[in-house]
Order: C-alpha cells, then structure tokens, then sequence
C-alpha cells in the first residue's frame, strides 16, 4: 500500500481544508448512535442543519445551501457517552452537554447558546470548565 502523499505547503492545506480559513466559533456534535436514534436524534440533526442554513452560519459548501464563511460547524457523530438519556448534544469550545434534546429544542440552543452565549439549563447535563 502506497504511504499518503504529506502537503507541506500551508497554502495548499488551506485550500483543500476551507474549515481552517472560516471564522468558526462553535461545533456542535449531535449523537445518531444506536440509542440517541431510537429517540429521534436524526431529526435534531436534521433541525439544526435547517436552522443553522437558514441563519446563513452553517459552514459548508455554498452548492450545499451552506456558508463557506459560516461560524458553525455541525457533525453528527456515534456517541458522546449518555445515549441513554439522549438525544444529546455537545457544544464546543463550550463543552457543554445537552441531553434528551427536542427537534423543538434546537432554536433555542442556537438563539440562547449560539448567537448570545447563554447556556440552555433546563437542557445542560453538564459543562466542562476549563
């Protein structure tokens, strides 16, 4: 098997990663695993990516309804550790927690969190402190 070819020139990494070029602030992982999708999780996903594209701040491709200068990276991921009470979702830099998340939930969390810096409580299990 052939070792990958190593980009050293920065320039070309920023092309090819456009992520490191947006002015992120948040990520916001939400948990499809087995027991977060038994209790809807794909449609908090699904929730967040309409809202987000909306507001014009998802980052992505532009050809994908996205905003390649977004402020907010969604991804959905296995698990984030308490899928028994999930849906749960995860706010970085933040490294806040929310759980048993609501499709109903998610403007909220992006209203409140997101764009005022206001965790949701009623929905925060926890939150890592630096």
């Amino acid at each position: 098997m052939a070792k990958p070819e190593i980009i050293e020139n920065p320039q070309e990494l920023c092309t090819l990663a456009p992520v490191t070029t947006a002015p992120i602030r948040h990520h916001v992982f939400v948990c499809t695993g087995k027991s977060c999708s038994a209790r809807d999780s794909a449609e908090v996903k699904d929730a967040f990516e309409r809202e987000l594209c909306a507001r014009g701040i998802l980052f992505g491709r532009k050809v994908k309804g996205k905003n390649p200068n977004g402020s907010v990276v969604l991804t959905e991921c296995a698990s984030v550790g308490f899928c028994a009470i999930g849906p749960a979702v995860m706010v970085y830099p933040d490294g806040v927690w929310y759980a048993q998340v609501l499709p109903s939930d998610v403007q909220e969390i992006i209203e409140e969190h997101l764009l005022n810096g206001r965790v949701v409580k009623r929905l925060a299990l926890m939150q890592i402190r630096a």
